[in-house]
């Protein structure tokens, strides 16, 4: 399976100051084979190590940090000699051992000549508990589940991907028809790897919503371990009640629809945990289409996105039918599963950081992002409508550069805007 992120670790394995690396995402996002692949294709040797249950190894990094002793101790936990540049050591489930995370600065100041990878589905979770975080001393990468043109890679629709690159649009309307059932198949299946490998080989739609509600299992197994009482019930209301708050027009998170009376305060500990496992997206409202966008972020109003949409799908309990073919009852959470869709390419794939905006006039737009100098405002449409209306009178307020709605609809400029098909969002993004 192709992931984009290895292009990452090759840039992080070539860096002349490169420092211990943490790989961070939520549970099942192929974190460990990401690692061990890159061990296996660009280094000669690869010694991992995992501190889930594993006292042993908790022990020794709990003794004081000596190379010599540490780097014994490894050769003998992974069975491979370690030698300086051309063996990569991983840490895996660094979280379950806080004195290892610790060794990594002291590996980046006394052994930098051992590219060292670690990784922990529950590190944020860890070091907002009391666990001394490396400052400085780390590089960070995070890994979110396959974007669209890696789950078209995985399906052996190279090409498509290809095209997408191109700078010729036609393509992108040519092969619409084989873009969106694609597109569909990803609304369904998501981009959890498990996942998309199991349904490359099988296409069993039935089996993918089954492996899908056994890691919403998995995942609400962590809440109970590791949130007790009063917090872990808010948890799951908030989890819960993201596709409730998604299928609604105004996305905005209102915490008395989960919970009659509720406020942001009662359920602040809730959220927290769940961006710190990387199970959620938060996407904060700005009050002015202004540079620089985190200048004018409201704090207090924000939309909540899931980790992955085919695990939305499956915590919404919607059926393949429904969301392939489309009918009656999907009309309504349709907008929620494309934004939901739009939200997870723009921060796996493109590395931007995306906002809402409601302003005092009450004009709202799904998504506004700040690439470079710029500020691009982002409409979303779950089928070919090409009205644009919020779009239209953003433009007229704020006159961008340049202004996308993005829908099912082809490749169309138009003189104040351009409609993007939602499959080759992320790479007109990255051409412009």
């Amino acid at each position: 399976m192709k992931r984009y992120a290895m292009e990452k670790l090759l840039e992080w394995k070539d860096r002349p100051n490169r420092k211990p690396l943490l790989l961070k995402g939520a549970r099942q996002v192929g974190k460990t084979w990401l690692m061990k692949e890159f061990g296996r294709l660009y280094f000669k040797k690869t010694a991992y190590i995992s501190f889930f249950n594993n006292r042993t190894m908790k022990a020794i990094f709990d003794q004081d940090f000596s190379m010599d002793r540490l780097l014994m101790s490894l050769n003998i936990a992974s069975g491979v000699e370690i030698t300086p540049g051309d063996t990569l050591l991983i840490f895996d489930e660094i979280q379950e051992a806080p004195r290892a995370l610790e060794t990594l600065k002291f590996f980046c100041e006394n052994g930098p000549e051992y590219p060292i990878i670690a990784a922990g589905s529950l590190l944020g979770v860890a070091i907002h508990e009391g666990i001394s975080y490396p400052v400085g001393k780390v590089d960070e990468l995070d890994l979110h589940p396959l974007n669209f043109r890696e789950f078209l890679d995985a399906m052996g629709e190279s090409s498509l991907v290809r095209a997408l690159a191109s700078e010729d649009k036609n393509l992108w309307n040519d092969w619409k028809d084989r873009f969106l059932f694609w597109l569909r198949n990803y609304y369904y299946v998501g981009g959890m790897p498990e996942i998309v490998d199991f349904f490359r080989e099988h296409k069993d739609y039935k089996e993918v919503r089954r492996l899908q509600q056994q890691i919403l299992s998995q995942y609400d197994g962590d809440f109970g371990k590791h949130v007790k009482g009063t917090d872990l019930a808010r948890l799951r209301m908030v989890w819960n009640g993201i596709p409730l708050q998604l299928a609604k027009e105004n996305k905005k998170f209102f915490f008395g629809q989960i919970k009659k009376g509720s406020r942001l305060k009662d359920f602040e500990i809730a959220i927290e945990w769940l961006l710190d496992c990387g199970l959620i997206h938060k996407v904060f409202r700005v009050t002015k289409s202004a540079m620089p966008l985190k200048a004018y972020v409201d704090l207090t109003a924000f939309k909540l996105y899931m980790v992955d949409i085919g695990l939305l799908g499956a915590l919404s309990e919607l059926d393949a039918l429904s969301i392939l073919e489309g009918n009656q009852i999907f009309t309504e959470f349709k907008g929620a599963l494309t934004e939901q869709f739009v939200l997870q390419q723009l921060v796996s794939d493109t590395g931007l950081t995306p906002y809402y905006l409601s302003d005092e006039s009450r004009m709202e737009l799904d998504f506004l992002v700040q690439k470079g100098r710029n500020i691009v405002p982002i409409e979303v449409k779950a089928e070919d409508n090409l009205q644009a209306k919020s779009l239209k009178v953003y433009c007229g307020k704020y006159h961008p550069f340049l202004a996308i709605r993005t829908s099912t609809a082809g490749w169309r400029e138009q003189d104040w805007m351009v409609n993007v098909p939602l499959y080759g969002l992320t790479s007109y993004l990255k051409e412009i």
